[in-house]
């Protein structure tokens, strides 16, 4: 008798931005589920025909309201996670076991009265600044890893005089 390993779905194509202000402290925000604890940056995925870029500033526009925003950096790699046991199957249908993400390293040039979570399909329900090395300990747990290499790949360029 013959044992199947079991097939694990693929990853879902997406983007990341890590939004820096002036004082190169990092845009985050609070999602509205599922729960009201959990932070992360603006992220999402790539329509059909988008480039990685492309989807990058409309994710910004959907989720935070502006794009008024440059690019930095791009990701040297595509950054994956999977979803714990109790959302694999839940999220999307269950197509997907995770996320494999291009992020953007940009810089905010707008006001902060330009920020607006309150968007068609909100996602978010407060955001704020932040020091990049608080960025981990307030993400949700299994996207720590993925938050932790993307300060590690980005440091030389986000990391703030006050933070040296």
């Amino acid at each position: 008798m013959k044992h199947s390993k079991k097939v694990l779905p693929p990853y879902r194509n997406g983007v990341g931005v890590i939004l820096l202000n002036k004082e190169n402290q990092v845009f985050i925000a609070r999602r509205i589920l599922p729960a009201k604890k959990s932070w992360q940056m603006p992220q999402g995925g790539i329509d059909d025909g988008e480039t990685p870029e492309i989807a990058a500033f409309r994710e910004l526009k959907e989720e935070i309201g502006t794009n008024n925003a440059q690019v930095l950096a791009e990701s040297e790699v595509w950054h994956s996670y999977d979803f714990p046991p109790y959302l694999m199957g839940k999220l999307w249908n269950g197509n997907y076991r995770g996320q494999r993400q291009k992020w953007f390293l940009m810089r905010f040039l707008g006001k902060d009265t330009e920020i607006n979570v309150a968007t068609e399909h909100p996602e978010f329900c407060d955001w704020k600044w932040i020091s990049i090395k608080e960025l981990p300990a307030l993400a949700i747990s299994f996207k720590r890893k993925t938050y932790q290499a993307l300060i590690d790949e980005f440091r030389l360029l986000a990391v703030s005089a006050k933070d040296e």
